[in-house]
């Protein structure tokens, strides 16, 4: 340990000597753990941390068998059971020692001057207890708080609402909450760590299911058509997950035919009779999160691993010529009696030092990364809530990253440096190694690899760039610019349901009437929202042969004017398409193709299967629209039906709306809160440009996008300092050969051109390197890629030219120094 303790402190005395060098190399560990750290503790969190709660290993999600018929909510991106299906489970099922169900769901919080959005969570009565998440400040629901008339029996609240709304304050359990509306009284909080099962969706505040009306306008609970309600269970001690399944699949028949909805559409009855329910791992939750970012996060790990390679490059070949400056040095340690061992020891505590320095600055770093990668990830209005915290994992993974960069760069110098001879090292002083040239050793490879690693990051970072801006420049079918989405909530004002049409009317003709306001209407589903419905269709006497799966959505008039949309023929919807009239529809160009009805359809009908809330219907065409993005950027153009919403029986008691404004928006969101608070102050609105959409809809593209041309543009810059470091080396191990040839007549451009000629071979080789590795990881990234291959030719051209460029420059700026020697100058040099 003694001598440990004095080669860390020669270490310290050494590298405060090169201060540059120590700086530029605690820098470059610095960018490279901190980067892997930053992703790592985001990939932990997403996709490997179990949840905090009791025996995690013990939870499963409760699913369907198959796919094909499962449903869900708009707020439910998981298979979801109706409210029927779970009390049943709940009250008969035998394959877990408990079960547990809930929804995510938003509350506004406050008066009406002043609301704030809340994130809710509906749960079963004993969800915290078949957890095992104790409240710390007060209790947590029971069974018995989940019946049916529950009223509205309390509300528990998470830490970090507690927090952020009470200052942690004692007094806040038996207080008042103003939800919806409703007052609650607060009974319990949970501990810090309890966010819920969803991982990446926290919430503040839980209610039970049984008060799911007294929040939200109309009853969930006896339908047996509303799927909405996430599912999991505790398997029993001892229990694995293929005895719970086991177990699912005998319950399976009698709970789908004792939860049949009455007038249920024949033509689906054998589909519903027919699921069956499994078992699937949940120690980790569920994630919508995990489903989109799991694989670009590990692709971005990998990236920065790459990073951190290319930094060890560097500094392994700025160690060599450390140590190559010190051969004389180490060869009289040598002659003197010093154990090649101890030498090694001793290089290594200077290694050792700036991985440590390195990995320290990295977890300072790597905090502020992740801060910056949790914000590029939150969407409007429900934040990502994900737990960070520097665990075993993260702290082992920096541990090894830190051990194995001092190792990579370290020890290999180290090793070389030691292993000359002590009589060579001492003649080598002398001036008779003018013409001792440096072969393609390994500094030359490291430069070489770092060449060839960051060609791949760099073509990666123009693939993901290009993607980017390609799915920026799709044609979506409609104008964005100057569009506002207002989502609005007015079950409030108490409006019988026979009005409900004609209140949303008046609103829409109040907010055209305002100044800047070229067009307003309803939409059911915002267009690249995310959000869809489909159902099958056929011609008329055609179902055989023509059905084909479709979207649909539910607009009105003035709609397709507000998003820019002209029609091709027929007509819009007008005020006689109403509940009692004909259904009519307006299709898109991709549907009167996929059905084969020409150019025009207009005036020709198609059939609508069956849905769980409606027959098969007859619907005539009276509108030809040309194609538009519905659900993402990504898609292909669908088939997709707009149905008149004024056709629509359902009693919403809130709407989207689309608002086009030739004034700035912020003047039109004005003018429209203004506008919708004159009419009654008892709306609830959530006003955004459509823009705010888009870019939701482009968060993992950015993400990818920014991230691989950072890393791109580090590995660039650190290939450029490793190709000077290498070429200045050569430079100077070659300064009397130089003077010799300047003797002779060699002029200054000849000299640079010699140098060049050097770099360029090492360039050369290793973009042929890089590119045959990019060639060969392309799949990888394919399917994060849209309207580029991953080996598009023009990519690799241009990251060839860009890396050639910078490389190039550094090594010109080594070999100007060469060519401006003066040759007496460099005879002399010893």
């Amino acid at each position: 340990m003694r001598t440990l303790l004095a080669d860390l402190r020669y270490g310290v005395r050494t590298l405060r000597h090169n201060l540059g060098f120590t700086i530029i190399a605690i820098l470059s560990l610095a960018l490279g753990i901190g980067a892997n750290t930053a992703i790592f503790q985001l990939l932990n969190a997403v996709r490997l941390r179990t949840l905090p709660v009791a025996e995690p290993q013990r939870l499963a999600m409760v699913q369907f068998a198959v796919t094909h018929g499962q449903r869900g909510s708009f707020a439910t991106p998981y298979p979801a059971l109706t409210n029927p299906q779970w009390e049943r489970l709940r009250d008969s099922q035998d394959a877990f020692a408990g079960v547990v169900a809930w929804w995510p769901n938003s509350f506004r919080m406050g008066l009406p001057s002043n609301l704030l959005p809340v994130r809710g969570l509906f749960v079963s009565g004993d969800f915290f207890s078949v957890l095992g998440v104790p409240a710390i400040r007060g209790h947590v629901f029971t069974a018995a708080d989940d019946r049916r008339g529950c009223g509205i029996p309390g509300a528990v609240i998470s830490y970090a609402f507690w927090q952020r709304q009470f200052g942690g304050e004692a007094s806040a359990v038996g207080s008042k909450l103003t939800l919806n509306d409703q007052p609650v009284e607060v009974i319990g909080i949970t501990p810090a760590s309890f966010t819920g099962l969803e991982v990446g969706r926290g919430f503040d505040v839980a209610v039970p299911i049984c008060s799911q009306a007294a929040w939200i306008g109309g009853s969930m609970l006896d339908s047996g058509t509303t799927w909405w309600l996430n599912v999991m269970g505790r398997l029993k001690p001892g229990g694995t997950l293929a005895q719970a399944t086991a177990r699912l699949k005998l319950f399976s028949p009698g709970l789908f035919q004792s939860t049949l909805p009455a007038n249920y559409p024949r033509i689906n009855i054998q589909d519903y009779l027919n699921f069956k329910l499994i078992a699937v791992p949940a120690a980790s939750g569920v994630s919508v999160l995990r489903r989109d970012y799991a694989d670009p996060l590990l692709l971005l790990l990998i990236t920065a691993g790459l990073v951190l390679l290319i930094a060890c490059a560097n500094l392994a070949n700025l160690m060599l010529a450390r140590t190559a400056a010190r051969e004389h040095e180490i060869a009289v340690r040598l002659a003197i009696g010093a154990s090649r061992s101890g030498l090694i020891r001793h290089l290594m505590a200077e290694s050792l030092l700036l991985a440590g320095c390195g990995a320290a600055a990295g977890l300072y770093l790597s905090g502020v990364l992740s801060r910056f990668l949790i914000a590029m990830l939150a969407t409007r209005g429900d934040p990502v809530s994900l737990d960070l915290t520097f665990d075993r994992a993260a702290l082992a993974f920096t541990v090894a990253a830190g051990t194995l960069t001092c190792l990579l760069f370290g020890l290999m110098p180290a090793w070389r440096a030691t292993r000359i001879a002590a009589a060579d090292a001492m003649r080598a002083k002398g001036r008779g190694n003018a013409g001792n040239r440096e072969r393609f050793g390994v500094r030359q490879i490291l430069v070489v690899s770092q060449v060839a690693l960051s060609l791949v990051l760099v073509v990666g970072a123009l693939l993901f760039s290009g993607s980017l801006r390609k799915l920026l420049a799709v044609d979506v079918g409609f104008q964005q610019n100057g569009v506002l989405l207002a989502g609005i909530d007015f079950h409030r004002v108490q409006i019988p349901a026979d009005r409900r049409m004609a209140f949303k009317q008046q609103l829409l003709d109040k907010l055209r009437a305002l100044p800047g306001i070229d067009g307003a209407a309803e939409v059911q589903i915002p267009p690249l929202s995310g959000g869809s419905t489909s159902n099958s269709v056929w011609g008329n006497g055609d179902e055989s042969a023509r059905k084909v799966e479709v979207y649909f959505n539910w607009i009105s008039s003035g709609y397709l004017k507000t998003m820019g949309m002209p029609l091709l023929a027929g007509r819009d919807f007008q005020a006689g398409d109403t509940a009692s009239a004909p259904r009519v529809a307006i299709v898109n160009q991709s549907f009167a193709r996929r059905l084969g009805l020409g150019d025009n359809p207009v005036g020709k009908r198609f059939r609508r299967e069956n849905t769980p809330t409606e027959p098969e219907i007859s619907v005539e065409i009276v509108g030809l629209v040309r194609d538009s993005k519905y659900v993402d950027l990504r898609e292909e153009y669908h088939p997709i039906v707009f149905l008149s919403i004024d056709q629509n029986a359902g009693s919403r008691t809130g709407a989207e709306l689309v608002i086009r404004s030739s004034a700035p928006l912020a003047d039109a969101i004005a003018r429209t809160r203004t506008a919708i608070a004159e009419t009654s102050g008892e709306i609830n609105m959530d006003l955004q440009p459509f823009a705010g959409t888009v870019a939701q809809n482009l968060i993992r593209e950015r993400l990818m996008a920014t991230l691989s041309s950072f890393f791109g543009i580090l590995a660039t810059l650190i290939a450029a300092i490793g190709l000077y470091g290498v070429m200045s080396y050569l430079v100077a191990r070659r300064t009397n050969e130089i003077g010799v040839r300047m003797a002779l007549g060699a002029n200054r451009s000849q000299i640079l051109s010699l140098i060049l000629r050097q770099s360029a071979g090492l360039l050369a080789a290793g973009l042929a390197a890089g590119a045959i590795l990019t060639i060969a990881a392309g799949q990888t990234v394919k399917s994060l890629l849209f309207g580029l291959q991953p080996n598009d030719a023009g990519t690799l051209a241009l990251a060839i030219l860009l890396l050639a460029i910078v490389t190039q420059t550094a090594s010109y700026l080594a070999a100007r120094r060469a060519a401006r020697l003066e040759p007496t100058a460099a005879l002399r040099e010893d």
